[in-house]
């Protein structure tokens, strides 16, 4: 179990993280999704007991985070979004080194070692880890956040590298591991990996968690509340001058200005052709589109909440 009791982590009197208070239960595979700048990386710091926490602490099963990190990195594996290995040693020398570490019994690792390089499908591989790309580096370091039987289990970006079979290896062994009872902690920017694999979800937007819950029930919410959204694109053969009005969610622009992609409350087509007429901007095209869930979560996050009603 994971236990966020108000943290709150600044940097210069800024936070980075605002008072985060959430639960996540032992067998949850729980994501924190997020932008980049959001809190995701300080969050995941402070859990694992890198950093401390400037008011608030965390718990896990029980054991506070930064008087006790010792004794709590014990009882985790944690996949940094960057994982480093010694180069010259093999995939199986660097997790004999980490056991060794973590003091495990030798007749234990022994025997889980080849196990847990055979679940992330770098059994048999001999070279040694400087010469791996950057996926069989995120398969390696999955082992190796597996290596000591953790209860909690944290994930930094973990498919960032990951080619289409290492991402379904890795939902697949994620899903196995939630099933023994391990708490699973996942930080993510991507909506489509977090949606697939993790039972519950976070907002985190500007260090403040915004929401919680299961996925479908924020689903449901972000698509209910979303139902008046309108995606507008616009092609122009001139560049597009900064588009404002009361219902303008977000606006997206190519490099060269000539394309751009707005969210809005309403349907603004008119005034946008308006000021760029006014302005004389030729338009190649505008165009109305369907709002995806991609859309919304970047609505809310930028509105700071989701929809309180289903």
């Amino acid at each position: 179990m994971i236990q966020f009791d108000h943290i709150t982590k600044e940097y210069g009197g800024v936070p980075a993280v605002d008072d985060l208070n959430a639960e996540i239960p032992s067998g949850e595979i729980f994501g924190l999704l997020g932008p980049n700048g959001a809190g995701k990386s300080t969050t995941i710091l402070m859990l694992t007991g890198l950093i401390e926490p400037s008011a608030g602490c965390c718990r896990i099963n029980g054991t506070e985070v930064a008087t006790n990190p010792i004794a709590v990195k014990r009882h985790i594996g944690y996949m940094p979004e960057d994982v480093g290995f010694y180069p010259l040693l093999t995939a199986e020398e660097n997790l004999d080194y980490f056991a060794r570490l973590f003091r495990m019994d030798a007749r234990t690792y022994n025997r889980r070692i080849p196990d847990l390089l055979s679940l992330v499908g770098l059994d048999g591989v001999t070279k040694k880890v400087g010469g791996y790309s950057k996926g069989m580096r995120q398969r390696l370091g999955l082992a190796n956040a597996l290596l000591n039987d953790p209860a909690v289990i944290i994930l930094d970006e973990p498919t960032a590298n990951l080619d289409p079979q290492g991402v379904a290896d890795y939902r697949r062994i994620i899903s196995g591991v939630a099933q023994e009872g391990k708490t699973v902690f996942v930080s993510s920017h991507i909506l489509s990996e977090v949606s697939r694999v993790c039972t519950s979800i976070g907002l985190l937007s500007k260090g403040r968690l915004i929401a919680q819950g299961r996925w479908e029930d924020l689903s449901r919410q972000l698509q209910a509340g979303g139902s008046s959204r309108v995606t507008i694109v616009i092609e122009a053969r001139d560049p597009i001058p900064e588009l404002t009005h009361p219902d303008l969610v977000s606006a997206t622009y190519s490099d060269d200005r000539r394309n751009a992609t707005l969210l809005a409350r309403s349907d603004i087509s008119n005034a946008v052709i308006d000021t760029c007429t006014r302005v004389g901007v030729r338009l190649h095209g505008i165009r109305k589109e369907g709002v995806s869930l991609e859309d919304l979560f970047l609505s809310y996050y930028q509105a700071g909440g989701v929809p309180d009603h289903a």
